[in-house]
């Protein structure tokens, strides 16, 4: 399907020859609009923040009869653990909108700020851990390790629960796999408080109570690095990392017709939407077959590649002016 265009002078062909665009091809998957709105992900977010919500209340109350700072702390994360939840949740809901004149793409973009959102909190919160306990370790003081020990183990059974409902989902969403990562960090922790009251029921060491803290403060930083990380790519378009640039030209050239790749462009829209576009000069021969070679495109970068948005742009070096301006084909 060729449409008549305006001469073009590409930087891939050398400078004395004139190149023409031939035709420009977009395809893509059905939107997300066309999903329902309460779709999988969203329930077991929902249930998901049910049981961090329980066991966060739990904690606030084992914390202050233990007065323990690990099981304080780990309460505190997960009431960001809830608060990062509805924010994500309440993205996914509304990057479903349709798209509108003025944002093109949708609201898809929505669930990548939630995930940078929850990056930034979750540094906030490490470093406020940090904190407390660089005191309790200067000023220890008495923890009461059995009711450390009981708290923490019904939040490690609440958080391996939530684990199992978003893995899968965690998989195809950075926005989920944000939230995975708060209910991992809070796993962890869990363990650690669980090792820690251990430790003082039998030792009476109450320094072990800060250093669990720093501990899960660390797991959690590296956490919020590896979202920060991620989302700014997205944000910036930057390729994404699973995908091989250099592969994908050369799996395009050796379709048939296809001469030339040349200023492809890859980016992540959002989580597990990819888009490209690129320049594909096409053999003068071959140029009547140009629908055929559209198809085989399509396909590979679909198929293989996972593309949903698809622009390429057709050029031959044979083309003149009069003749692309008064035909749809060469």
């Amino acid at each position: 399907m060729l449409r008549k265009v305006i001469p073009y002078q590409t930087s891939a062909i050398e400078n004395t020859k004139r190149v023409k665009r031939m035709t420009a091809y977009h395809a893509h998957q059905p939107e997300r609009s066309e999903i329902p709105k309460q779709s999988p992900p969203q329930r077991n977010m929902l249930a998901v923040i049910s049981i961090t919500t329980g066991i966060m209340v739990a904690e606030i109350i084992g914390g202050i009869l233990a007065n323990s700072l690990a099981l304080l702390s780990d309460a505190g994360h997960m009431l960001t653990d809830i608060l990062a939840l509805s924010l994500s949740l309440a993205a996914m809901r509304f990057a479903r909108k349709p798209p509108t004149p003025e944002k093109t793409f949708g609201f898809y973009r929505l669930e990548i700020l939630a995930a940078l959102f929850n990056g930034m909190l979750l540094l906030v919160v490490s470093l406020y851990l940090f904190y407390e306990a660089y005191h309790r370790l200067i000023e220890p003081r008495e923890i009461k390790g059995f009711v450390m020990l009981l708290v923490a183990a019904i939040g490690l059974l609440a958080n391996v629960a939530g684990i199992a409902i978003l893995r899968k989902s965690a998989r195809r969403s950075l926005n989920v796999r944000s939230t995975f990562f708060h209910l991992v960090g809070d796993t962890v922790a869990s363990v650690g408080v669980i090792v820690g009251g251990i430790v003082i029921i039998y030792t009476g060491w109450y320094i072990v109570d800060p250093i669990i803290s720093i501990l899960i403060g660390g797991l959690i930083l590296r956490g919020a690095y590896s979202l920060e990380r991620e989302s700014i790519d997205i944000l910036l378009e930057a390729t994404p990392k699973d995908i091989n640039v250099e592969e994908i030209i050369a799996d395009l050239v050796k379709i048939k017709g296809v001469k030339e790749v040349h200023h492809l462009h890859l980016w992540t829209i959002t989580s597990g939407i990819y888009a490209m576009s690129s320049h594909v000069l096409i053999d003068d021969l071959l140029i009547s077959k140009s629908s055929q070679i559209l198809g085989e495109i399509e396909s590979l970068l679909q198929n293989k590649y996972s593309m949903e948005h698809i622009t390429i742009q057709f050029e031959s070096e044979s083309c003149g002016d009069d003749l692309v301006k008064e035909t749809t084909s060469c």
